[in-house]
């Protein structure tokens, strides 16, 4: 079963978010807490949304954390994928389908154009399961990041 995220997930999704970091090598990168998670989804300023896999015996086993992005070429919105997650011992049973499934379906029923998502050059497995999908990697495309000092060096420029 799918369906959106309640307070009650917070805990759950947050323990996903470390085994995610940990399968992507990025373990000592991961810093979140539950309270940033849930003010992040159910807060006042609510900046995210998330919905969850729960297997048949009630757990949450999966989780999609999203939030809205905008095209200003096509003047909608979209969903960027911010983390897909399924337990290792759920992979397999159409959990990780389901999810991205769900926000197809969000936007369709909101009229956003696109759902987009990064993923590791790495990682082989979730590479052809997207691609199975239909997805298409955007590779004319490089991501870039600014953290820490640096994005407080430029942000001092502002001030």
């Amino acid at each position: 079963m799918i369906r959106r995220a309640t307070p009650s997930d917070v805990q759950p999704i947050t323990d996903m978010i470390y085994e995610l970091a940990d399968y992507q090598k990025a373990l000592d990168e991961c810093t979140v807490n539950p309270e940033q998670i849930g003010d992040a989804l159910f807060g006042d300023a609510a900046s995210a949304f998330a919905h969850v896999a729960v297997s048949d015996d009630g757990n949450v086993v999966g989780m999609a954390l999203w939030f809205r992005n905008f095209s200003t070429w096509d003047g909608a919105h979209g969903i960027y994928l911010e983390d897909l997650y399924v337990k290792p011992s759920q992979r397999g049973s159409g959990h990780g389908k389901a999810l991205l499934a769900a926000l197809a379906k969000e936007c369709t029923d909101n009229d956003y154009t696109r759902l987009s998502w990064s993923v590791l050059n790495w990682n082989t497995p979730s590479i052809k399961f997207y691609e199975s999908l239909g997805a298409h990697a955007k590779t004319e495309w490089t991501t870039y990041r600014l953290t820490g000092e640096h994005l407080d060096a430029l942000a001092d420029e502002a001030r």
